[in-house]
């Protein structure tokens, strides 16, 4: 059976103190990549098999977008998003769905309620009910069916493995990453997921994040866009307050997460990270990825200082600050 990397393979990423005593330690590996693509650091085997989650949404979203979904603005961003369900979000992907002659009833992915708290409550005081618009993949559910009516493919079952669009993804992650996938399942919304190594899932992000938009290849001419985009519209990829739209925001990274700890940053001048925490904790993943940015030089200490202002890292006693989430030893 395939697996994930074990705790032999992993490093100290981060460690939560609570007065001065740690009381938890997140372990994983992690690996950088220099604006030219050389491994500056690795931490942890970083030729362990990951599956890269929602991490691997902006290659899907370029393989969607060479397919010939044709997304440009807000509806771009949102096709590599895991959104927060507002409202604002929401109106996108029903544009998205219904510029392609498209309703919500075409979406695959399951109903759930939307993950920001305050649209959440709202819903519940109007009776609303959970919805598959409201998902946080609808963006991207969005973006294949507008791939495959553009190109002419079926619709109805296009999260099927062997359909002409998710054959088409798996041969851009294998173009980008410069490995073959080594398996794959499927994710929480249905669609099909790949198993990379964590190397091969930072050689691919740094690609598109390098990727120019004057490129005569079309493939590099999409990714620049989509990361582009994405910098200048950060609430589309996820959402007020979310880790992602904030990284973005004070850094001026491209940042996407993924379930299971997964995390890639891109910082302006090229610079990657790739990281994967062994318990699947979310907490640590984006403090962990720019602190290892400004190790590279890529960001200052002083921007990761202001994200972290910014992150729920506060360790609470009696609703006080008493400790913080903060990066291990093993970085």
């Amino acid at each position: 059976m395939l697996e994930t990397l074990t705790v032999k393979d992993a490093v100290e990423l981060a460690v939560v103190e609570r007065n001065g005593f740690i009381e938890s330690r997140h372990a994983g590996a992690a690996v950088v990549l220099s604006p030219t693509g050389e491994v500056v650091s690795a931490h942890g085997n970083t030729q362990a098999l990951i599956l890269a989650r929602s991490s691997l949404k902006p290659l899907q979203a370029v393989a969607c977008l060479t397919a010939g979904a044709p997304l440009v603005g807000e509806q771009m961003g949102l096709s590599t998003a895991s959104h927060a369900g507002t409202d604002r979000h929401v109106e996108v992907v029903r544009a998205m769905l219904a510029d392609g002659g498209l309703t919500e009833d075409d979406l695959r992915c399951p109903a759930d309620w939307p993950s920001d708290s305050a649209t959440r409550t709202e819903l519940v005081r109007d009776n609303g009910q959970p919805a598959r618009i409201r998902m946080n993949c609808s963006g991207k559910h969005a973006a294949m069916l507008r791939a495959c009516v553009a190109t002419g493919w079926s619709t109805h079952d296009y999260l099927s493995p062997e359909h002409p669009l998710q054959v088409h993804i798996r041969d851009v992650v294998e173009r980008l990453s410069g490995e073959r996938i080594a398996a794959t399942a499927i994710d929480g919304c249905g669609a099909p997921v790949h198993v990379l190594t964590l190397l091969g899932l930072a050689r691919a992000i740094h690609r598109i994040g390098s990727a120019s938009e004057r490129s005569p290849f079309a493939l590099h001419r999409v990714a620049g866009t989509l990361v582009r985009t994405v910098r200048e519209l950060p609430w589309t990829i996820d959402g007020p307050g979310g880790a992602d739209t904030i990284a973005i925001e004070k850094l001026g990274v491209f940042a996407k997460g993924g379930a299971e700890g997964v995390m890639v940053m891109i910082a302006p001048d090229g610079t990657t990270v790739a990281l994967k925490t062994l318990d699947g904790s979310l907490r640590a993943r984006t403090i962990v990825a720019a602190t290892l940015l400004a190790r590279a030089g890529a960001v200052s200490d002083a921007q990761v200082a202001d994200l972290a202002a910014s992150l729920p890292l506060a360790v609470l006693g009696g609703g006080t600050a008493v400790g913080a989430i903060r990066p291990g030893a093993g970085i």
